[in-house]
């Protein structure tokens, strides 16, 4: 273990002697030092991992060099060393901070041990330093897959948020990706260091709902054998992401509504009152407005939750993402199932850009993942896309008597039937083309930039 370093800091040469000896003898790199103020210029000028402090020496006492070194960097552990009759001290230095003491004569097995334990906490501190580190990078806004002008507003807007403690609401359809906008204003707040919980409100009933919110005491209810901490608690600090907050009862929105005006509530079945600092994001598909007409939804609750509020676009009103998210999932499923997937052909491709996607990112997600597995080429053909999806991209969707689609999503299929036929016609002249359709070349590429169409006919 010559990369983890320990500290020996005692006035007394013998005891410095015997427990560097004993280290040695396992492969531990250590340092000495006969004073803490000696100590403290070790650990300004070399890596330290471990202190070994004696608690009574003549310039700074064991409890001194603790805060001192917790004063200058708190990642580093200190176990202090005392007298066995010393155990007041000893109390005291774990409450300033140390991981543990040892009392003299020194047990070489328990000190060990006690190494050991401080290496394993070493390590998965670093490990979970790590994995915070690549949940930031991985839903940081630049991470993101877009290049539309919707999401551009979408992102400009949680960027924005993400630094401050307002409660955020985000709306849009299933599918659209609401709850990675939520982890991407956790991971660029000042709360990213700690924790992002989630609840998704549809899959709980009521009762469950308000126990999984703010826990319950060991007998509140059926079943209740035991303390059960809420997700509020478990927050504290960070976020709490509540996802389709329009299915939550009326009870439990009085609730929640408390905690987001004083920052407190009572377990369910307690009477004792907890006060927790929690950011709140939520989401929701539904008309929440609707909701508060019939009575199902208080108005007073969505003042509170749409301090700023995050509209994201179906995947039909920017199709503009729909190549680079194809690309993004290729290269995704390609590499999960060890294949090599160059591509789409452009036929597939203006199917999905045809396709008005109800279930928005998500469904092309599976299309994509579906047509990865199925692929026998090195490119993406129709026939490995799901037939279903072909025929609605051919026919339903245009046909005026069929209404399986929604008005919005009819509309932009016709236009884009229109558009492409026209520069089909045009050889890719959007001039031209757009004298065709009889509006102007400048109307034209607003159009197409849209609805995601790519003239590939020049």
């Amino acid at each position: 273990m010559t990369d983890f370093k320990i500290l020996l800091i005692d006035d007394e040469p013998a005891q410095i002697t015997s427990i560097k000896a004993f280290l040695k003898r396992r492969n531990y790199s250590v340092l000495t030092a006969s004073s803490g103020t000696e100590g403290m210029k070790i650990i300004e000028s070399k890596k330290v991992d471990l202190v070994l402090s004696d608690f009574r020496m003549p310039d700074m006492t064991g409890l001194e060099v603790v805060k001192a070194i917790k004063a200058y960097n708190p990642e580093i552990s200190v176990v202090v060393i005392t007298a066995f009759s010393d155990t007041e001290d000893a109390v005291k230095v774990m409450k300033e901070g140390a991981f543990d003491y040892l009392s003299k004569p020194i047990d070489l097995d328990e000190l060990e041990i006690l190494i050991k334990k401080v290496i394993e906490l070493s390590y998965l501190k670093s490990e979970n330093k790590l994995l915070k580190d690549q949940l930031r990078e991985k839903f940081k806004f630049d991470a993101i897959i877009s290049q539309s002008g919707e999401m551009e507003e979408v992102l400009n807007t949680a960027g924005r948020v993400a630094p401050s403690n307002a409660t955020v609401l985000i709306r849009g359809e299933s599918g659209t990706g609401k709850e990675l906008i939520a982890k991407a204003v956790h991971y660029s707040s000042k709360r990213s260091e700690k924790a992002m919980i989630t609840v998704n409100c549809a899959a709980l009933s009521e009762g469950l709902l308000e126990s999984e919110l703010f826990g319950h005491e060991k007998g509140a209810f059926t079943g209740a054998s035991a303390k059960h901490i809420g997700r509020f608690e478990q927050a504290d600090g960070g976020t709490l992401f509540i996802d389709e907050i329009g299915d939550i009862g009326l009870q439990t929105q009085v609730k929640l509504l408390r905690v987001l005006q004083f920052g407190e509530f009572e377990r369910v079945g307690g009477s004792k009152t907890i006060k927790v600092n929690v950011r709140v994001v939520t989401a929701t598909n539904r008309n929440l407005e609707d909701l508060i007409q019939k009575g199902k939804f208080r108005e007073d609750l969505l003042y509170r939750i749409n301090v700023v509020t995050i509209n994201l676009p179906s995947l039909r009103e920017r199709k503009m993402d729909i190549p680079i998210l194809i690309r993004h999932f290729i290269d995704k499923y390609s590499l999960e199932n060890q294949k090599e997937i160059e591509g789409i052909s452009k036929e597939a491709q203006d199917y999905l850009m045809k396709y008005h996607f109800p279930g928005n990112i998500r469904e092309l997600e599976n299309i994509i993942e579906r047509a990865v597995v199925l692929s026998r080429d090195e490119i993406i053909t129709t026939s490995d896309l799901p037939s279903g999806l072909l025929i609605t991209s051919e026919k339903h969707i245009l046909d005026p008597h069929d209404f399986t689609d929604s008005y919005p999503g009819k509309v932009s299929a016709f236009e884009t039937e229109m558009i492409d036929k026209a520069l089909e016609l045009k050889f890719g002249n959007q001039s031209q083309a757009a004298k065709l359709l009889g509006i102007t070349e400048r109307h034209l590429r607003s159009r197409m930039q849209k609805l995601g169409i790519i003239n590939t006919k020049r």
